[in-house]
């Protein structure tokens, strides 16, 4: 079954074969600044179960700087009504799509949140589903510890601004 999706105006339109999840709130700074929410609700799908449709030419994509490790944090949108799209070209054999870009159900439901450390303090996290910190996800990904010299790292605001919260990493 073909599962259709697309972007606000309708410019950019895409579908899968299906999705293999995970299906994550992602509370991160960058996820949470993308989306202008407390989290931003993303499924897995495979690449090759990806096509895209139409709107090549209305797709533009911003590599926010690397926090910690390669590979940077990047977002495609539509450059006429703003929208979260996927890449025109996705790297790599998995990618993640946010969910409210289909049109058909996906067939998978949430099954975390993760990065919860950093979900805004109104953010009311009343939830059924599991929660994991940036350790506890590591250890769960990759079956090991973060490396010991780990430090968190966001995005630091605007010249001129004061942080909106203790999770940036502001040079003193």
């Amino acid at each position: 079954m073909t599962i259709r999706g697309s972007c606000l105006c309708g410019g950019v339109t895409f579908e899968i074969d299906k999705a293999v999840g995970p299906v994550e709130y992602c509370h991160c700074n960058r996820c949470r600044k993308v989306s202008g929410s407390a989290a931003l609700l993303t499924i897995g799908v495979n690449t090759a179960d990806y096509r895209l449709l139409t709107g090549r030419e209305l797709i533009v994509s911003y590599a926010a700087p690397i926090l910690y490790e390669p590979p940077a944090y990047e977002a495609s949108f539509c450059k006429n009504c703003g929208c979260l799209v996927p890449p025109a070209e996705p790297p790599g054999a998995w990618l993640e799509i946010p969910m409210g870009l289909f049109d058909d159900d996906p067939g998978l439901r949430p099954d975390k949140h993760i990065f919860m450390e950093l979900a805004p303090a109104w953010c009311d996290m009343t939830t059924t589903l599991p929660t994991y910190s940036i350790h506890e996800l590591y250890k769960l990904r990759t079956g090991k510890d973060l490396p010991k010299d780990f430090q968190l790292r966001t995005h630091k605001p605007a010249s001129g601004q004061k942080p909106a919260d203790k999770n940036f990493d502001v040079p003193e």
